[in-house]
């Protein structure tokens, strides 16, 4: 953990022994009022979500976190859950060119993969072996893939394993995948259901909005389609995560936003089950390379992320996901008492955090789970996609 952010939490537990309400009264008069509405049933709206991700003092910010953290006790108790899974990425070649990527590779370059069915099926039953109850499935827009291959894919893993859980396809994907067989996007989740799929990662939101969407991935859906889609997978039945990738030309205002979009949806649909911040990995992108980007969300902006997310999601979305993958076990660590209640997956192989540039990806233990909860004082859970408990640990 970088010097600079231990000063910052050394402040923050500080606070934290003083009591919620000793540091409320030393707090800006503005910012205790915009973090107190969610204890009152209230809702905070976007301007004022803009407002506490502008926070720049450690007074105002410990304020933020402990209230989240209360309310997130509040809301889902002392439980830290975890899901063990396995993600596989079935081909990298990718026509969509997105610079915030590194992960895509042109066909014919030497760092291209395309993974046949068998060895899909071998990843699967891989995945079984370990414990895994999830596989989470996604890859490059390749021009040979068509909604088909992604039906396909979903009749391999239930052939292989019938009770593993498929976690598949996100926004982007099932858009082409409808397109390319000509036929609604209801249709096309109806067909996936049909032959076993479980549920929808909400990724490719990125940032919900065209503003910056045109610089960071102007070949992408653009956000008007991304609602679309995400409102047609709930519409038909099945659930979804919902995401947000900040700290590259985003900017507050547009975090806000994000949150926005995103709290419509589930006020409208109830479909989403957890909401999944992620940060910028900068190093090796082009729009980082390129000197488009900056080098990625600070870790104030990491800690604010959290702790707004419970406030502002309160009532319409329980569960709030770290990312070891992106932030390191132990700041992944930390963010649970900021807000969050759920460490995500154990993954066993993830290549697109690590192909930006990322030092924490493939494979966390289900243990080093259990004791980095316990570590904090907080009961770890193996859950499953959708947040059912199967193994509870008090020990």
């Amino acid at each position: 953990m970088e010097e600079d952010l231990k000063k910052i939490i050394d402040e923050i537990e500080n606070n934290r022994a003083k009591g919620l309400d000793y540091i409320l009264s030393k707090s800006n008069e503005e910012i205790v009022k915009i973090i107190s509405k969610p204890l009152n049933n209230q809702e905070i709206n976007q301007n004022e979500a803009e407002k506490l991700f502008l926070i720049d003092n450690n007074t105002d910010l410990s304020s933020l976190i402990l209230l989240a953290d209360q309310i997130r006790k509040e809301d889902v108790g002392d439980d830290v859950t975890y899901v063990v899974n396995r993600n596989i990425n079935f081909t990298n070649i990718c026509n969509t060119y997105c610079g915030f990527c590194n992960f895509m590779a042109p066909e014919g370059d030497s760092r291209a993969f395309f993974l046949t069915m068998d060895e899909i099926k071998e990843k699967v039953f891989e995945a079984k072996d370990n414990g895994a109850t999830e596989v989470c499935m996604q890859g490059g827009m390749h021009s040979d893939i068509d909604g088909n291959y992604y039906i396909e894919i979903i009749k391999v893993v239930k052939e292989a394993v019938p009770e593993m859980h498929t976690h598949c396809f996100s926004p982007f994907e099932v858009y082409y995948g409808a397109d390319t067989l000509g036929i609604p996007i209801g249709e096309f989740v109806k067909r996936l259901k049909e032959v076993g799929h479980g549920t929808f990662p909400g990724t490719a939101a990125e940032i919900l909005s065209e503003d910056v969407r045109k610089i960071i991935a102007p070949g992408k859906i653009t956000t008007d389609q991304w609602i679309h889609t995400i409102k047609e997978i709930h519409k038909a039945g099945m659930q979804t995560t919902s995401t947000i990738m900040y700290g590259h030309v985003d900017k507050p205002f547009h975090w806000a936003k994000h949150f926005n979009i995103i709290r419509d949806i589930q006020k409208e649909t109830g479909g989403i089950t957890e909401f999944v911040p992620l940060r910028f990995i900068p190093w090796d992108t082009r729009i980082f390379k390129n000197g488009i980007a900056r080098e990625g969300p600070t870790d104030l902006d990491q800690l604010k992320m959290y702790a707004v997310s419970r406030l502002f999601f309160r009532g319409w979305i329980n569960n709030i996901q770290v990312s070891w993958v992106k932030q390191g076990p132990e700041f992944a660590q930390y963010c649970l008492t900021a807000g969050a209640n759920d460490f995500g997956g154990t993954l066993m192989e993830e290549k697109i955090t690590t192909a930006a540039g990322g030092k924490h990806g493939q494979y966390f233990a289900p243990e080093e789970f259990r004791r980095l909860t316990f570590e904090i004082n907080r009961r770890p859970v193996e859950r499953s996609t959708q947040y059912d408990y199967l193994k509870v640990f008090d020990s």
